[in-house]
C-alpha cells in the first residue's frame, strides 16, 4: 500500500489529530460492545440490523488502532515542533476500512426501509457496486500530490457518490409514509444524519483543492475524515437501534389507538 510522508506539525497540530484518532478509536469499540450486547432489546428481525451496525465499528476500530499507531510512529518531538521520523504514515488503512464498512453501512440502511427481499437485494447490490467504485476511484487523488489528479479522480468519484446519497435520501422519504409517528421523525432524523455525515468526506477531501495544503491540509483532512466516520458509523447505529427498539414496541402492542406508541412501562424497560 502507499502511504503519505507528512510534513512537519506543531505540537497543538499533531495532538489534535493524535487525540481525535484516539477518541474515534473509543467510540468505535465502546460502540461495538453496545450494539452486540443490544441484541436482546430488539425483536429477532431487526437483530441482523445491529449485528451489522456492531461488525461496521468493530472493523473501524480495528483500522483507527492502526491509523493511531501509524501516526505515533510517523512523529517525533524534536525542538519543540513534531517532524517526520522516515516512516511514513499509512493513510491507506482509512481507505481500506471504507472499502469493507460503506457497503455495511449501505445494508444496514436498506435493511431500516423494510422493503420486499427482491428490491432490497437488487438496491443494496446497486448501492453496494457504486460504493466500490467511489472508494476505488477516490483512492488515487487522495494520495496523489498533484492538485490536478486529486481533482479528476475526486470528480470520477463523486458520481457514485451523489448516486448512492440520491437513492438513500429518496427510499427513506418514501419509507417515511409507512412509518408510525415515532419511527417516522427517527426516520427523518436518518436522513438528515445521513446527508451531514457523508457530506463530511467530499469537504475534507477536496481542502487542499482550496488553498489548505501543508500542516493544515494534513491535520484538516484528517480530523475532518474522523468526525465524518464517527458520525456515520456508531451515531448511525444508534439511530438504527433506536428505530429498532421503536419498530419491536409496535410489533408486541404497544400502539395507541391513534397509531401512536404507546409508554414503555418504566420497570420493563428498565429491566430490559
Amino acid at each position: 500500500m502507499l502511504a503519505i510522508t507528512p510534513p512537519e506539525l506543531s505540537i497543538a497540530q499533531f495532538d489534535i489529530v493524535y487525540n481525535s484518532f484516539s477518541f474515534c478509536f473509543a467510540a468505535m469499540a465502546a460502540a461495538a460492545l453496545f450494539f452486540f450486547n443490544s441484541r436482546a432489546q430488539v425483536a429477532e428481525k431487526y437483530r441482523p440490523a445491529l449485528l451489522i451496525s456492531g461488525l461496521v465499528v468493530s472493523i473501524a476500530a480495528y483500522h483507527y488502532f492502526r491509523i493511531y499507531n501509524a501516526w505515533d510512529a510517523a512523529y517525533a518531538l524534536q525542538n519543540g515542533f513534531y517532524a517526520a521520523t522516515g516512516t511514513s504514515f499509512n493513510d491507506a488503512y482509512r481507505y481500506a476500512d471504507w472499502l469493507l464498512t460503506v457497503p455495511l453501512l449501505l445494508v444496514e440502511s436498506v435493511a431500516v426501509l423494510a422493503l420486499a427481499p427482491d428490491v432490497s437485494r437488487s438496491l443494496i447490490l446497486r448501492l453496494a457496486g457504486a460504493a466500490i467504485v467511489m472508494i476505488a476511484t477516490g483512492y488515487p487523488g487522495e494520495i496523489s500530490d498533484d492538485l490536478t489528479t486529486r481533482l479528476i479522480w475526486g470528480t470520477v468519484s463523486t458520481i457514485p457518490f451523489a448516486y448512492i446519497l440520491y437513492v438513500l435520501w429518496a427510499e427513506l422519504g418514501k419509507a417515511l409514509e409507512r412509518q408510525p409517528d415515532e419511527v417516522k421523525s427517527l426516520v427523518k432524523s436518518l436522513r438528515l444524519l445521513l446527508l451531514f455525515s457523508w457530506g463530511v468526506y467530499p469537504i475534507a477531501y477536496l481542502l487542499p483543492a482550496l488553498g489548505i495544503t501543508g500542516a493544515a491540509a494534513t491535520v484538516s483532512v484528517q480530523v475532518g475524515y474522523t468526525v465524518a466516520d464517527i458520525l456515520a458509523k456508531p451515531i448511525f447505529g444508534l439511530y438504527i437501534f433506536a428505530i429498532a427498539r421503536a419498530k419491536t414496541r409496535i410489533d408486541e402492542g404497544g400502539v395507541n389507538a391513534d397509531g401512536a406508541l404507546a409508554q414503555p412501562n418504566l420497570e420493563t424497560s428498565l429491566s430490559s
